[in-house]
């Protein structure tokens, strides 16, 4: 497999269906039609309904991470949080999916602005969204930015309220769920004219010479060895 990745970056290209290819469905969506976010509700992916019928509801912690999110996604959060100085819910987690994507919002400044908000980072990965490495307090409600909010899955419990980066930043915000007024009062001031830079991708095949900070190993940060099992 290494050998295949090393074939594929000396002449990078990505995934294109044939000009004539043909679909079991094509399914159009006018998006002028949709007027404000979207969620997922308890405690069914299926369950969803318009921020204006949830609003109000009371988040007990946010969840930001899981690997369907890209580094777009921490940044919007970091823009409608900069400038503040806390939470209003009890945890807000930020767990970007990768280490290349962690590091490149360290570099970015990013982790400033979560730093003074006290979020909780963690090292990348799965973190809360499998509810395996991590979980939320139990019978707590949280919003998610994840792709699934089956019973007991993020933690024993659990409502979970599933949505976009932008929506789970405002609710740690608020500490709710917040109106479409609320919304649209905070996300565009913060978002708007800067995003080309926010959603930009990070492409594996047009990085260079990229570096990433040492970690600790446990041998080193703890003095013991770990023997493979």
């Amino acid at each position: 497999r290494v050998d295949k990745m090393k074939e594929w970056l000396a002449n990078p290209s990505l995934m294109q269906p044939d000009a004539d290819a043909e679909y079991a469905a094509v399914i159009d969506i006018d998006l002028n039609t949709i007027t404000e976010p979207i969620l997922a509700c308890p405690n069914d992916p299926d369950n969803v309904k318009l921020l204006s019928e949830v609003a109000g509801t009371k988040i007990d912690e946010v969840f930001l991470g899981s690997c369907m999110t890209n580094i777009g996604h921490y940044r919007a959060a970091g823009e409608v949080m900069r400038g503040e100085s806390a939470v209003a819910v009890e945890k807000f987690w930020i767990v970007p999916p990768t280490r290349m994507d962690e590091q490149q919002l360290i570099n970015e400044g990013y982790y400033d602005v979560y730093k003074a908000i006290e979020a909780h980072t963690e090292v990348p990965g799965c973190s809360l969204c499998m509810g395996n490495q991590a979980s939320a307090r139990v019978d707590s409600t949280v919003f998610s930015t994840s792709t699934r909010n089956f019973d007991n899955r993020l933690g024993k419990g659990t409502q979970v309220y599933l949505g976009s980066a932008e929506l789970a930043a405002v609710c740690a915000k608020l500490g709710r769920i917040p109106t479409p007024a609320e919304y649209m009062d905070i996300v565009p001031a913060k978002i708007e004219g800067k995003e080309a830079e926010i959603y930009k991708y990070l492409n594996f095949n047009e990085i260079e010479g990229y570096h990433l900070e040492e970690r600790k190993t446990a041998e080193d940060k703890y003095g013991i060895t770990v023997k493979p099992v």
